[in-house]
């Protein structure tokens, strides 16, 4: 069974930042493209950036290009994302996602002063 559980999330205020975490367990981890997606309140989903299995390829929104970081520890089976300089538009719920097949429970980050 496909386990994906985020963490990391919580109140910032802007200009901080917060380090996410999603552990994941029931599949081949190394071998994944793995998502980060994101809903703010009262929106549809947002897909905010993209790994492949080995770390060899990484992709951003524009929205987060230049602060986000995403990486992931093979070793770990888990993945991160590193925020940076957030605004409050980043408010959201933040997703672990399996290439659109298996998502997480989520973690709520809110930025606001």
């Amino acid at each position: 069974e496909v386990q994906l559980v985020e963490s990391g999330g919580g109140l910032v205020q802007p200009g901080g930042s917060l380090r996410l975490s999603c552990a994941a367990s029931g599949f081949t981890f190394s071998r994944a493209v793995m998502r980060w997606v994101r809903q703010a309140p009262g929106k549809g989903l947002e897909w905010v950036s993209a790994i492949n299995g080995g770390g060899t390829w990484i992709d951003y929104s524009d929205s987060v290009k230049g602060r986000f970081t995403i990486s992931r520890d093979n070793a770990k089976n888990t993945l991160y994302l590193q925020m940076n300089n957030l605004k409050p538009d980043d408010t959201a719920v933040y997703y672990c996602d399996l290439s659109g097949s298996a998502r997480g429970q989520g973690t709520q980050v809110t930025v606001s002063s």
